[in-house]
């Protein structure tokens, strides 16, 4: 099963589109603490709306529990990033996948890129800064699901 991690989350809205997406698509999701708000918030459940109750979300309560269980588990971290090189659709995803996404305000710090299997960017506009962090992951777990033919029916 294909995984999105948020990594420590800034904007409640966002992580609900986010929830809700994974719901659709089959996604698991993994929120790494701490995160800028409580998830019982109710913007929170107001973007998931009834959704929530349809994803698997494990909570880990900082990057170096998710950074254990992750590396105990084997499974390849793929961060999304505006400091990446390779295009989100040059990159071969695999069943089973991480797929990192920053927060809103500031990404992820260098030892989490540094921890990263694979760093892929979204490519846009020049002079452009970056995308909303939904939109993004939406393009990314987009190409993964494609690739790994994992789209639901």
């Amino acid at each position: 099963m294909l995984r999105l991690a948020l990594y420590q989350p800034d904007i409640p809205q966002n992580t609900g589109t986010l929830l809700r997406m994974a719901a659709c698509l089959g996604v698991a999701v993994e929120i790494i603490e701490p995160a800028g708000f409580d998830v019982s918030d109710r913007h929170l459940r107001r973007s998931g709306l009834d959704y929530l109750d349809h994803v698997a979300v494990t909570r880990h309560r900082s990057w170096a529990a998710f950074e254990g269980w992750r590396r105990a588990e084997g499974i390849r971290l793929v961060l999304a990033t505006t400091a990446g090189a390779l295009p989100h659709t040059a990159f071969g995803f695999r069943d089973g996948d991480c797929l990192l996404m920053g927060r809103e305000s500031a990404g992820v710090p260098e030892a989490v890129h540094a921890a990263a299997d694979a760093r892929v960017v979204v490519p846009i506009r020049a002079g452009m800064r970056s995308l909303n962090v939904a939109v993004a992951a939406a393009l990314v777990v987009g190409e993964a699901l494609r690739q790994t033919g994992g789209f639901p029916g």
